[in-house]
């Protein structure tokens, strides 16, 4: 089968000269159709590049994207247009993501409108209300009328999950779509998703720097890469990853993660790191990169 999106040897850097870093480095995921891939690691590992490159926000300094076998730099102005429609993201802060000044009503309907997605400004409206419906916002007709500044953090998610589901997307980069929500929603908003999966058939890579999140949303069906300084060191399907993690840190990153059951907390042992500092990417450690921080380092 041939893979929905897919990242090939895909590398990005920045600045230039002494002060040139690499935020992505040689990096290779393949994405299929239905699938959730949940892109793990610490802040600045390089999961949010990698996202903005497989949602085509960002150029790659080499490698290639492609979608649906195709280097999406290699398309002409309608396989591209294509491919836009196709592939959405959902930002990080839905404080800043969503444009103050409009009502929720404008930007919805504006993208259907102007991309044809309904020939009238009463079609779009009604694609409107079904998509506050969908993401589970309630009375539509009443969230439609609101701005930004009259909703909770949670519901400005929604609608922001809502835009990128304006254009029939088959595949959502969902970047840290959770973090800055209260962590009494983020479980509402992970089941949404996976509604949203099971319903409309979308493709998801989560980008998360929680592993239990990654752990929750993708358990049954899904597969987890883990990021560490702009390298990928382990990748596998969730119930083997968090069951039996293979690389030093990512059971560094499990044993972080808290435990509900006081039984198990008492007797869980966390894995003591040589160095808790992450390491400059202006200056990165030769061979592997975790070597500086690995337990196992002799």
């Amino acid at each position: 089968m041939t893979p929905l999106i897919e990242l090939k040897n895909v590398t990005r850097t920045f600045g230039g000269g002494r002060d040139q870093i690499t935020a992505v480095d040689s990096v290779d995921i393949a994405i299929e159709p239905g699938e959730i891939v949940c892109l793990v690691g610490e802040s600045g590992c390089g999961k949010s590049t990698t996202g903005s490159m497989a949602a085509g926000l960002l150029a790659t300094s080499d490698g290639e994207v492609s979608y649906m076998g195709q280097n999406i730099t290699k398309m002409n102005k309608s396989e591209y247009k294509k491919y836009r429609h196709a592939v959405q993201i959902v930002h990080q802060d839905p404080y800043a993501s969503l444009n103050p000044t409009q009502p929720i009503e404008q930007m919805l309907t504006t993208p259907l409108l102007r991309h044809g997605a309904a020939k009238t400004r009463a079609a779009a409206y009604k694609r409107g209300i079904e998509l506050l419906e969908i993401v589970g916002l309630t009375p539509p007709d009443e969230v439609m009328a609101k701005f930004p500044h009259q909703l909770s953090g949670g519901q400005r998610q929604r609608v922001s999950v809502a835009r990128a589901l304006t254009m029939n997307p088959s595949f959502i980069v969902a970047d840290e779509a959770v973090s800055m929500v209260d962590v009494s929603l983020r479980v509402s908003i992970l089941t949404m998703l996976s509604r949203l999966k099971a319903e409309l058939e979308v493709t998801f890579l989560f980008i998360t720097h929680d592993l239990a999140l990654a752990k929750y949303f993708s358990w049954h069906e899904g597969r987890i890469v883990v990021m560490y300084l702009g390298r990928i060191v382990e990748e596998g399907p969730t119930k083997r990853v968090i069951g039996n993690p293979r690389h030093p840190y990512t059971q560094a990153l499990l044993s972080a993660v808290p435990e509900a059951d006081p039984n198990i907390a008492r007797t869980k042992k966390a894995i003591e790191l040589r160095s808790a500092d992450i390491p400059s990417l202006l200056s990165l450690p030769t061979g592997c990169t975790f070597h500086t921080r690995c337990p196992h380092f002799v």
